[in-house]
């Protein structure tokens, strides 16, 4: 066995044996300082498994297969080091916390899931993957035990149960529509462009990854979830979680051969919502709440980015939006953290927390020398200077109102104790996904091909990237100043709308449960069967 196929196996078999472990209680109890090591093997992954060799797992009528590309490769290194990060950073925030035990479970089966999809290259095996991600961050976004809690992760296992099953009809019309019935993921897109069911597939999968990547308005899950589950478990939930839909949409979408309008629908879809969770978002007053709908506009962003690639027919739409996406992994991760470091530091110590906070927030909006200004200079190339490239711009200068607006809700959730200082337990594993937030944008940039630093630092590219900031930054002020005029909308703003539909589909089940408990009973089941038979009989006759 090559090392590429020991790797591949370890990314997703190391957390798995760990989670089977966890069936022994004393081992599970010790299992929380580990939660770090279990990632390694994805990260290794990332690094030194060869592209493009593929492993056939499994027997002949379903084998599972195992891969990592370039897209893949990419997204896997990130999404590893946040959940190192976040299994470093989880040990001293649940020291002293109840249900350790179920934490860690839905930890490693959502860890497992995650790092799954990014290598998973058959679809039964992605879908597999998948379903263990979405039951294993159910798990997470519970773990609080808070009627918020339950809410959250009620609305959340449903909008993922909606979109795998739209998936997975999807997959069984692509498996449908290709020679021999293949699994691979690699024969999905020439399968879609030559599918007779190629509109239902595109509808069936746009809409599916949709949901898992927030899309408006299909995105309320997102604020419940993230503003439910504990400061660790948000972070990855924002930061890697959702990236499972992109990897999705990179490799099953024929970005090179796609009907225009779907490209064009795709990303207007993307853009807008991004627009709109601004909007949402700046109404919102605590600091995770805020960054789910910054993840809503991201997000957002990226699908837009597939979107235009469609539209065009230019397949470096795959890499601009991993690109994207492995920035906002690594930023969001680390500013979600950040929450929990705030809110244990005090005022003395406050402002070394908040200054590497404040850079990453301003940094998603196009922050000169940051990964957000890096993202958006090589999106260009796909936004234009078009309406799309006009409604990218006015996208950055909202994410810095909104993500300024972060800042000053983080600032007033630090601790009431002025001496506080939060545990080096915390810091230290924020301080490493700030410094990677920075270094590794620049790291991806400047080795893709193409790109240089003077690219990067010509008086255009900054000046580009600077006044989009400049203008966000003066909203941001006048936002704070009249922010009490604004709307008080609640989080997850859909979900609230569509509550009165829920207590009528609610009233309408309970009246059709007791009427099914009416027709149950003996005399009345016999008394509608023979009104059925002699209305039957009377059909019969009056035919002749």
């Amino acid at each position: 066995m090559s090392h590429t196929a020991v790797l591949l196996v370890a990314t997703v078999g190391v957390p798995l044996a760990m989670l089977l472990a966890c069936l022994w209680r004393r081992v599970c109890e010790r299992m929380l300082p580990w939660l770090a090591v279990a990632p390694l093997p994805g990260l290794l992954t990332a690094f030194f498994a060869a592209r493009g060799e593929l492993l056939m797992l499994g027997n002949e009528p379903l084998p599972l297969a195992l891969e990592i590309d370039r897209a893949g490769s990419v997204l896997l290194g990130v999404a590893a080091m946040l959940w190192m990060a976040g299994g470093w950073y989880a040990v001293t925030y649940l020291a002293n916390k109840a249900g350790r035990g179920n934490f860690i479970v839905c930890w490693l089966m959502t860890l497992s899931g995650c790092l799954g999809v990014f290598v998973a290259a058959d679809m039964a095996g992605f879908y597999a993957m998948l379903a263990l991600l979405s039951v294993g961050t159910t798990g997470l976004v519970l773990c609080e035990g808070t009627p918020r809690a339950y809410r959250a992760g009620a609305i959340y296992i449903g909008m993922a149960l909606l979109a795998e099953s739209l998936v997975l009809i999807g997959m069984v019309l692509v498996v449908l529509s290709t020679p021999e019935h293949s699994l691979l993921i690699s024969a999905a897109p020439a399968a879609i462009e030559a599918s007779p069911w190629r509109d239902a597939i595109f509808a069936l999968l746009i809409a599916g990854f949709g949901i898992k990547a927030g899309l408006v308005p299909l995105h309320f899950w997102i604020p419940l979830a993230h503003g439910a589950a504990p400061v660790p478990a948000s972070a990855l939930l924002s930061g890697a979680v959702v990236k499972a839909s992109v990897i999705g949409l990179i490799r099953f979408m024929p970005i090179e051969t796609a009907p225009w309008a779907v490209g064009a629908t795709v990303a207007l879809l993307g853009l807008l919502g991004a627009l709109y969770a601004v909007l949402v978002g700046i109404t919102q007053s605590h600091p995770k709440t805020v960054l789910a709908y910054s993840s809503v506009s991201q997000m957002g962003v990226i699908v837009a980015i597939i979107g235009m690639g469609m539209a065009a027919g230019d397949g470096s739409a795959r890499m601009i939006a991993t690109f994207y996406a492995a920035n906002h992994v690594l930023a969001k991760g680390a500013l979600f953290l950040a929450v929990g470091v705030v809110g244990a530091t005090g005022a003395r110590y406050l402002r070394p927390m908040l200054l590497p906070a404040a850079v990453i927030a301003v940094g998603l909006g196009g922050l000169p020398l940051t990964g957000g200004a890096l993202t958006k200079e090589v999106a260009k190339s796909l936004m234009g200077d078009g309406p799309a490239g006009v409604l990218a711009t006015l996208s950055a200068i909202g994410t810095t109102v909104l993500m300024l607006h972060f800042v000053f809700c983080l600032r007033a959730t630090a601790a009431a104790d002025d001496e506080a200082r939060a545990p080096s337990g915390l810091v230290v594993p924020w301080l490493v996904m700030a410094a990677a937030s920075i270094v590794i944008p620049w790291a991806l940039y400047l080795t893709a091909g193409g790109y240089s630093l003077p690219d990067a630092l010509a008086p255009y590219a900054l000046w580009s990237a600077l006044w989009p900031i400049a203008v966000g930054t003066v909203l941001a002020i006048g936002l704070a100043r009249w922010k009490r005029h604004l709307p008080q909308i609640p989080e997850g703003d859909v979900v609230v709308a569509l509550a009165p539909a829920m207590r009528a589909a609610t009233t309408a089940s309970a009246s059709l449960g007791r009427l099914d408990v009416a027709l149950r009973q003996w005399p009345v089941a016999a008394m509608s069967l023979l009104f059925l038979a002699l209305l039957f009989g009377a059909t019969i006759v009056a035919g002749r």
